[in-house]
């Protein structure tokens, strides 16, 4: 049976609050790192029962997503639950505030991460880490086909707002905010390569709400004007062009 996704995006980061995309790979803030990840915390062990549930956390390699984890769920990993780091999670464009630290380094900051799961090649923003529409399609496919693939029963992905939206579930998450979601239920299918069994459907009362904590915007979300606005190729594109992008490049 698969396994029941519940989604996080990272708390605060610096570049929220600066609009400075020049940082590389952010930390959270302080209201972030303590304020937000007290409250994501708590509000996931009071309100959530299934948060008692996780048997696995994954996390995206970079540093606001990492700290988001250590600091919201250490609740969990005192009692032995593994966090695992994959590389397909990471955010999606090529600004610095998106690009990860070598492997070595991370290894050596977060030694009780699992990292046995990464792909050799990141940092490395080609192939399946391009900044382009197939490559952010194919990077959530197999984000989510990794999932379903798992043993576990109930799993929290630590991740970003841009991937989650356009890779995982079409939904926008706040900052330290969560929401709920089981793989779509196919008769005879395991998740096969054509898609059939990875769609994620959202619980009804974290869509209902507007997230865990209710702070994130309801609706449906597709690909934005800005998602595509600095992929190669599309320099110059008027605003008209861009949105017609947004309309005609297919979703997950």
């Amino acid at each position: 049976m698969a396994p029941t996704i519940i989604l996080i995006r990272h708390a605060e980061a610096i570049h929220n609050i600066t609009k400075d995309y020049t940082i590389h790979d952010p930390p959270l803030t302080e209201h972030g790192l303590t304020t937000q990840c007290s409250t994501l915390s708590r509000r996931l062990q009071e309100s959530l029962p299934l948060a008692n549930q996780i048997d696995l956390i994954v996390v995206s390699p970079m540093q606001r997503t990492l700290q988001t984890a250590a600091a919201s769920l250490n609740w969990l990993t005192a009692r032995g639950i593994k966090t695992i780091a994959l590389a397909e999670l990471q955010e999606t464009t090529t600004n610095a505030i998106d690009i990860g630290r070598p492997i070595e380094e991370l290894t050596r900051d977060w030694p009780n991460i699992d990292w046995s799961a990464m792909d050799p090649i990141f940092p490395s923003k080609e192939g399946l880490y391009a900044f382009s529409a197939e490559a952010l399609l194919r990077r959530g496919a197999a984000a989510r086909k990794w999932l379903r693939s798992r043993p576990e029963k109930v799993i929290a992905v630590v991740g970003h707002a841009g991937f989650m939206r356009i890779g995982l579930c079409n939904r926008k998450f706040d900052n330290a905010d969560w929401r709920v979601f089981e793989f779509e239920n196919v008769d005879g299918e395991e998740g096969q390569d054509d898609g059939k069994g990875l769609r994620l459907v959202e619980w009804e009362e974290t869509e209902r709400n507007g997230g865990g904590l209710g702070t994130s915007q309801k609706g449906f979300f597709g690909w934005e004007v800005h998602d595509f606005k600095y992929m190669p190729g599309n320099e110059g594109k008027t605003k008209e062009e861009l949105e017609e992008l947004c309309v005609s490049t297919p979703l997950r």
